[in-house]
């Protein structure tokens, strides 16, 4: 199994860059930032800093939307840095959350977004694609090569991320949901005559280390309580859509029963305050807590879920010390899973 490091870009952007190097230096496989250019500081200007200071590292966006840039201009970017530094990115994509949403727009469409996905991997490739029904194609590309793997919770985005996408982001670490979730990818997959197994599974949210006492526990759910307010976001979108007709399990779907609402500048961090709705019981299922004997015990639980890569979301107090951890404890120890 992989191992991921999922960051803010906060600034100072060294610190961000460092911390990246870091992980390239434990073994970590990629190195991931949100997407929110109000939120935080532009991402690609940094991940060229990042692959310049990492030999290993494949950088890429968890996740960059349709809406935001011109897709010509997403492609671009990812062909430069592959021309740049060899073909060592990634495109993570869905349909916008808080870069949409803060900037007041609605997420995309699916059909937007496949469209999308289809004209950024094309370009970055070398390929002539469709844009808004303008032909382009950068002519400078040369070997280039972009992994797009889409970010997904519902039916028809698992069905749509099993059709079309190389890689599948499900940001939860919930083993159940997890595997409910990676059987619908692989079934959509099949259905559209690909071979599932191709398809890589990323399963990213927070980890937190600690000693294993209770209070460290308590701590840790603490710092980590945020993530289930952020995917609380996309499980509002999916009731409005779905309601509790069962398309969708109720395990992802009744904790947001208290949900009243989400001020996105608190968004991912840890001292949001629209996340008191969020149960314990949530946060231990959804996140990787407690000591290094049972974040491994669980990453184990998630590959036989289907889990290819976990990309650890470092959004709390301890940034540097599950970095550390995770370099010196878990990525040895996850290093002899079996993939499927």
């Amino acid at each position: 199994m992989d191992i991921g490091l999922v960051l803010q870009t906060d600034p100072p952007a060294d610190l961000l860059v460092d911390r990246m190097a870091r992980a390239d230096r434990l073994g970590f496989t990629h190195g991931w930032t949100f997407d929110s250019v109000v939120l935080w500081q532009e991402p690609f200007v940094v991940y060229s800093r990042v692959l310049e200071r990492t030999e290993n590292l494949v950088v890429g966006p968890m996740v960059t939307n349709p809406g935001t840039r011109a897709w010509e201009v997403t492609a671009s970017l990812f062909a430069t840095l592959n021309d740049m530094f060899g073909n060592r990115t990634v495109c993570g994509i869905g349909r916008g959350d808080s870069a949409m949403r803060v900037a007041g727009r609605s997420p995309a469409t699916l059909a937007r977004l496949s469209l999308a996905m289809a004209a950024i991997k094309d370009l970055a490739e070398g390929r002539e694609a469709d844009v808004d029904g303008a032909s382009l194609r950068l002519p400078w590309v040369r070997d280039g090569a972009l992994p797009v793997w889409m970010g997904a919770y519902g039916p028809r985005a698992l069905e749509l991320a099993g059709r079309q996408a190389d890689g599948f982001i499900l940001q939860l670490a919930d083993p159940y949901l997890t595997e409910w979730m990676v059987r619908a990818v692989r079934a959509a997959a099949a259905d559209a005559g690909r071979d599932p197994a191709e398809i890589t599974v990323c399963a990213a949210a927070p980890a937190y280390v600690t000693d294993g006492s209770a209070r460290g526990l308590a701590h840790a759910r603490e710092q980590c309580r945020w993530f289930g307010g952020m995917v609380g976001n996309h499980v509002a979108d999916l009731v409005a859509r779905y309601g509790h007709s069962g398309a969708v399990p109720q395990e992802l779907t009744d904790y947001i029963e208290a949900r009243q609402g989400y001020d996105y500048s608190h968004h991912g961090r840890a001292d949001n305050p629209d996340t008191a709705f969020v149960p314990d019981g949530v946060v231990d299922r959804f996140c990787l807590l407690g000591t290094v004997e049972e974040h491994v015990a669980k990453l184990e639980r998630l590959r036989e879920a289907g889990v290819d890569q976990f990309a650890v979301y470092a959004m709390h107090d301890d940034v540097d010390g599950v970095i550390d951890a995770y370099g010196r404890d878990v990525v040895p120890a996850v290093a002899g899973f079996c993939h499927y």
